[in-house]
């Protein structure tokens, strides 16, 4: 009877950029060190490919908190650091207009072989969302439900 009184376990997304994020993250597993099974690892070449809507649409079909880990200054892309931190601003007012709390999107410079770093915002962010619970609390139904029509 316990287990159905749980809460629901949330979800963590990682947006790791191939020459900073996910190196680390591969880091972390090549040194058998464990985080939170409810993070996911999506490698990406550079978080400025995606549009400020991908973060909404993701945290209104249920992903909670997400990490953009990536190599700050040390990309090997010139458009990244200032990009990604005019995206995140972006993202921000829209997560502001809809009500989602933005401490559930973050952005993280990760060098290659920065497991510590790595490990600290993970659970960071794990530790934020068991305190702030899912974001489906925090989405207004009206816009749930928009989103669910939408193809």
């Amino acid at each position: 009877m316990t287990d159905l009184m749980q809460k629901p376990e949330t979800k963590i997304l990682i947006l790791a950029t191939l020459a900073g994020g996910y190196a680390g993250a591969d880091a972390t597993g090549q040194s058998h060190l464990d985080y939170p099974s409810n993070t996911y690892i999506l490698p990406v070449m550079c978080p400025v490919m995606f549009p400020p809507e991908f973060f909404i649409r993701s945290f209104e079909r249920g992903i909670d908190g997400i990490l953009l880990m990536y190599s700050g200054t040390d990309s090997p892309y010139k458009v990244e650091a200032a990009g990604t931190a005019k995206l995140i601003n972006q993202s921000y007012e829209l997560m502001k207009e809809r009500g989602i709390d933005i401490r559930r999107l973050r952005l993280a410079a990760i060098c290659t072989v920065c497991v510590k770093p790595f490990l600290k915002e993970v659970n960071n962010m794990h530790t934020l969302l068991k305190g702030i619970g899912p974001v489906s609390a925090e989405i207004k139904p009206q816009q749930a439900e928009a989103q669910r029509t939408l193809p």
